[in-house]
């Protein structure tokens, strides 16, 4: 049963968008905005990404005095990700949260966070991405015409969900039909550990499942919980193998275009927000072990050993470091220890 605490967590993430929503219309009859951002992301509207940065974009309409106004288009509406990648870059779009695996089609090194069973917690994570390690990743996305924030959106540990039989060992991937992101790196990690990965869009994966087209995913247990996975499979393995999150990307002449005052507005607003969404996607994920399990999901805890062990055998980690190359695989291992 979710406890009062998640309830009351719950009810504001549900009703957080609304109030937003409802705050606009005041400030909007007295003089029209300037600068209009649109802001695409494939969660729902109840996320607490949403919800924060709801939350971000009232205080960017407050603060800049109705000058800049942000509007939100949650759960796909504007596209799967690979389509809000691409309209973030043409102008289309000025702003989206794309993972980091999503980024790296693009960026390739915006995938070394996703280095499969890198990180042993988040005091590693947020070290790591605040730090050096994020600031490599901004500085080759700006090469590809994209600024970014600095603070990361979290998305958490990837977990793997099934609908056949738990993962308790490397040994349980082989063979198995998972939906993974449209990414290179996850799919050749599932490669490595036996798996048959397939790229669909988040917006397909409740479906897919539903009719047995694959018959597992990964995604951190907060996106299982607010997309009702639970009711598409029978096992959750915390496998804890990827640690996941978003970038706040913009299209870098819409941003340059800004004057430096909303600049700062803007930016202060969606980094404070940043900080809050983290806290509570961790206070999300501590609780959706219990709510998935009463949701009829079976719970298992595998070791990671297996599965790190075969992926060196595979030659996972060697293949990515030299991808990655030397200078960017020498600041993961900064924070996480020596992979390869």
């Amino acid at each position: 049963m979710i406890n009062l605490k998640r309830r009351a967590l719950m009810r504001a993430t549900a009703a957080a968008p609304l109030a937003g929503a409802l705050a606009f219309p005041a400030i909007a009859r007295a003089a029209a905005p300037q600068y209009v951002f649109k802001y695409g992301n494939n969660l729902p509207l109840t996320h607490p990404l949403n919800v924060r940065a709801q939350e971000a974009a009232n205080q960017i309409h407050e603060g800049s005095k109705g000058r800049m106004q942000i509007q939100i288009f949650p759960n796909n509406q504007l596209g799967g990700d690979t389509d809000m990648l691409a309209q973030v870059r043409s102008g289309g779009i000025q702003m989206f949260t794309p993972s980091g695996l999503v980024v790296s089609t693009l960026v390739p090194v915006a995938a070394i966070n996703a280095v499969g069973f890198a990180f042993a917690d988040y005091q590693q994570v947020w070290a790591a991405m605040d730090g050096k390690l994020g600031a490599n990743v901004r500085a080759a996305m700006a090469k590809a015409g994209l600024a970014s924030f600095a603070r990361m959106w979290d998305n958490g540990f990837r977990q793997t969900t099934t609908g056949t039989v738990p993962i308790d060992s490397a040994a349980n991937m082989r063979g198995l039909k998972i939906r993974v992101p449209v990414s290179p790196l996850s799919i050749d990690m599932f490669k490595g550990l036996g798996a048959s990965p397939t790229s669909l869009e988040f917006s397909e994966v409740y479906s897919s499942l539903q009719t047995h087209i694959v018959d597992a995913q990964e995604n951190p247990l907060s996106i299982v919980e607010v997309a009702k996975l639970y009711e598409v499979q029978k096992y959750c393995s915390l496998t804890n193998h990827i640690w996941d999150g978003f970038w706040f990307v913009l299209n870098q002449r819409a941003w340059q275009g800004l004057p430096k005052d909303l600049q700062q507005i803007t930016e202060n607003a969606f980094n404070e927000a940043a900080l809050k969404q983290r806290a509570d996607v961790l206070k999300l994920n501590e609780d959706a072990v219990t709510y998935l399990r009463g949701k009829g999901l079976t719970i298992n805890h595998p070791a990671p050993d297996s599965f790190r062990a075969t992926l060196r055998q595979s030659g996972f980690y060697a293949k990515w470091k030299a991808r990655f190359g030397e200078q960017a695989w020498a600041s993961l291992e900064q924070y996480t220890g020596k992979l390869a």
